[in-house]
């Protein structure tokens, strides 16, 4: 019995390491492949849609670096197979693959698990439109703050990938690492946040939307359901009271899963009364874009875009044809840069009011609770109100993996910066901001 005993407690003694780590999940895996279709469409089709080219050799050293923990081993073993309209990622023998479905003007759609459809024919039109910018000045001071942004001055291990430099709608600076450059389209991650804000204040320009008024949710009619005082001005403040899986961006099944907007995002409950609690959260951008979603018949987010000089951005939809416009708009850094204009120019375009009068300051105003941290919270988009060497009325629109638009319109300049930055690797945007303000002091 002795020498049982001892191989006992020898294999109870073995180190973690030499331990087999459990099999990921079904769910886990089919998540990863997923992200994966979704991401190789995304970066693949929308820059040729845009002129320009990926490889999914590229989005697999960017994109797919630094994913999400469970994600990341997964995504990065599973190969990505493109045709004309798919990117398919197998993740199971007895599945069909994941699948995401490119479609003109649309960008991509990732499909439900198990879905084995075919896509419908392709129709191409459109004609690309001009998307040069009037060139200012050089300013040696700018170059080299950009310089130390492309070589890590600003963050050890960010990957930084465009820099656009705007002052008085002139392009001062622009500069795009290896494999990127004005005419490939990235993933905005939650700037789309601030993109669907404008979205709504265009709508209210119209005379179609009111943000005072509670948020048009079917679902929420009923008698006594208490969400249906939730306004879309509380939405957009991030100031709902509603619940949800995870705070802040993590809505796989949404975004990656394959699960309609309009099957999750309305069914959480309240834990708070509307406009008391700050709580960052996902869900409350694409049900404020899901209750407004009746304009979108005669008004797309496309239309808006193609206003603005936003020739190479794409709002994506799932597959029902829900607005994902919490993350998944592709995006140049030039488009963003034409974004940033249109506050710059308190909501005007070529003489055309697109924003209601006011609406800057009304995105601006920290009215309701406020996160903690450096910046505080308007309505959509974050606030640099409280940062030393940064006029006070800065606003910056913020996305995961290092996407920053920052608008400072007491100056009239605009600072774009794209990244796909690896998770815990962050960009100091906020110093960077502030240096290259410096620079053109």
């Amino acid at each position: 019995m002795r020498p049982l005993i001892l191989a006992a407690i020898a294999v109870l003694a073995l180190p973690a390491a030499a331990q087999t780590p459990p099999e990921p999940s079904a769910a886990t895996r089919a998540m990863a492949a997923g992200y994966k279709a979704l991401m190789v469409c995304g970066a693949v089709k929308n820059a040729e849609a845009a002129g320009g080219s990926r490889t999914v050799e590229s989005v697999e050293a960017n994109e797919l670096v630094g994913i999400y923990s469970e994600l990341d081993p997964l995504a990065r073993e599973m190969r990505a197979e493109v045709s004309e309209r798919t990117v398919s990622a197998p993740w199971d023998d007895a599945m069909p693959p994941r699948v995401a479905v490119w479609s003109p003007g649309q960008g991509c759609a990732v499909m439900p698990v198990g879905w084995s459809g075919v896509p419908e024919p392709m129709i191409r039109s459109g004609v690309q439109a001009d998307r040069g910018f009037l060139a200012g000045d050089p300013v040696p001071a700018l170059n080299a703050v950009i310089r130390a942004a492309a070589a890590d001055g600003y963050g050890a291990g960010a990957n930084t990938t465009g820099v656009v430099v705007l002052k008085d709608d002139r392009l001062l600076a622009e500069w795009y690492a290896p494999g990127f450059g004005p005419d490939v389209p990235q993933r905005t991650w939650s700037v789309a946040k601030s993109l669907a804000g404008t979205i709504i204040g265009a709508a209210v320009q119209r005379g179609e939307v009111d943000v005072n008024a509670p948020a048009a949710i079917a679902d929420w009619s009923r008698d006594g359901d208490p969400r249906a005082a939730i306004t879309v001005d509380q939405l957009m403040r991030m100031a709902s009271g509603l619940t949800s899986d995870t705070a802040g961006n993590r809505t796989d099944a949404l975004y990656f899963g394959g699960v309609g907007v309009d099957e999750q995002v309305t069914s959480w409950p309240l834990i708070a009364t509307p406009g008391t609690r700050y709580r960052y959260a996902n869900n409350d951008t694409l049900i404020a874009v899901l209750s407004i979603a009746p304009t979108f018949r005669d008004h797309p987010p496309a239309a808006l875009f193609r206003t603005l000089g936003m020739h190479d951005t794409w709002a994506e939809t799932d597959w029902r044809g829900n607005y994902m416009l919490s993350s998944q708009v592709w995006s140049t850094a030039r488009d963003l840069a034409r974004f940033g204009q249109l506050y710059a120019n308190d909501g005007v375009v070529d003489g055309e009011r697109i924003l209601p009068e006011g609406w800057l300051d009304y995105v601006s105003r920290p009215s309701g609770p406020q996160p903690g941290g450096a910046q505080g919270y308007g309505a959509s988009f974050w606030l640099m109100n409280q940062t030393d060497g940064v006029p006070p009325d800065t606003i910056s629109a913020n996305g995961n993996r290092g996407q920053y638009v920052v608008v400072v319109p007491s100056r009239n300049i605009v600072i774009v910066r794209r990244g796909e930055d690896p998770a815990g690797r962050r960009f100091d945007f906020i110093a960077f901001t502030r240096d290259v303000l410096a620079a053109l002091d």
